[in-house]
């Protein structure tokens, strides 16, 4: 370990130490990548996510309170409904003469319940197919749930219930190690606004859950993690919830509006690329779509991602920031994108060369300090 990189470790537990929270030094420092050691990353994001309060004596408060909270989540949406549990406090039956599965009333439970498994469905090709190629997310964790997992519980899980529902056989494929895995669609599949805005979700999860399970002294799983992450992952979805409402889409705050954006800044910064691509008729649509809504996790490598999203968390107003840094890419491949046609320059955006992440945002940075 070099003594640069020592003495940024030092900067950040100097700052994390104190009893308030100095956010603007935070941010200052997590703008140019946040250690991973000592759990620094960890506390960092839940900080910049707005988890966790910049006053540290009211953090194991807080804390306490998620995470009950998210048991009580559990215990409130895990469980089918109908089922009466004593330990939970429900004294009802499977089914009424009122309410049974055949019954076509819209506001029937059951009703409710079958619409979820679709969903339920959904989320479990997301999670198979969420870094298939990185063993963390691959191998079973050291502190299971056991409000789910516990062999004593008698009520149905959400993980029985999506067993008893049939994967299309095009979804899934099981590989050399016998281990099925749901295909990934190809990165042309989201590169419409078309796309469903249900799916895709899953890949800010992978990043949240990598960096919210560690911790000083231990390098991966803790106890809370789950829940740590679902209320960092709910955070964030807050902040950019209007990527995915489709009437939202031609307002200021939807995701039309946020791809005519990164044109009209590069049209600002770079007249003869943009010139180059309007000319081609290549829209924003074509791949800004995935790069905003997914917030590049799927351009780079994990541990770049998770760099760019140092930098974005880092920003008072990250995903105009985004938007810099979407520019910047463009601006980065302007001598390869002049000279290719349509077809050479669409497969070049939609499947974006290996680069060093910093250039990216150093350039990203420049193109803010000029504004």
């Amino acid at each position: 370990m070099s003594s640069l990189h020592k003495s940024r470790i030092a900067d950040f537990q100097d700052v994390l130490k104190e009893p308030t929270i100095a956010l603007e030094k935070l941010r200052e420092l997590s703008f140019s990548g946040i250690p991973c050691e000592g759990g620094l990353r960890c506390l960092c994001w839940k900080i910049l996510l707005n988890y966790l309060p910049l006053e540290r004596a009211s953090w194991t408060a807080i804390l306490a309170k998620q995470r009950e909270l998210y048991a009580q989540f559990l215990r409130e949406m895990i469980i089918q409904p109908g089922i009466a549990k004593a330990n939970m406090g429900v004294s009802r039956e499977d089914v009424t003469f009122e309410d049974h599965p055949l019954n076509p009333n819209p506001d029937s439970r059951w009703n409710t319940y079958f619409k979820d498994n679709e969903v339920l469905l959904q989320i479990d090709k997301d999670v198979r197919r969420l870094c298939p190629d990185i063993s963390f997310f691959q191998r079973a964790t050291e502190y299971p749930c056991l409000l789910i997992l516990d062999p004593q519980n008698e009520f149905e899980t959400l993980r029985k219930r999506v067993e008893q529902t049939t994967l299309k056989s095009q979804t899934v494929a099981r590989n050399r190690s016998g281990v099925t895995n749901a295909n990934t669609p190809s990165r042309a599949s989201v590169s419409s606004n078309s796309h469903s805005k249900r799916e895709g979700r899953e890949v800010f999860l992978g990043p949240t859950l990598r960096f919210t399970t560690a911790k000083p002294g231990r390098e991966l799983l803790e106890k809370h993690a789950e829940a740590d992450t679902f209320f960092c992952f709910t955070n964030l979805m807050a902040e950019i919830r209007d990527n995915f409402i489709k009437s939202l889409d031609d307002s200021q705050c939807g995701i039309t509006y946020k791809m005519e954006k990164v044109y009209s800044t590069l049209k600002d910064k770079d007249v003869e690329l943009y010139l180059k691509l309007q000319e081609q008729n290549i829209k924003p649509q074509f791949f800004a779509f995935r790069w905003l809504t997914l917030l590049l996790s799927q351009e780079f490598l994990l541990p770049d991602v998770i760099r760019i999203w140092d930098s974005l968390f880092a920003d008072d107003n990250r995903f105009d920031f985004l938007l810099l840094v979407c520019c910047a890419m463009l601006i980065l491949i302007r001598e390869q994108l002049l000279e290719g046609d349509f077809t050479v320059n669409m497969r070049l955006l939609q499947d974006y060369p290996i680069t060093d992440v910093c250039q990216i945002l150093q350039k990203a940075k420049e193109l803010q300090d000029s504004q």
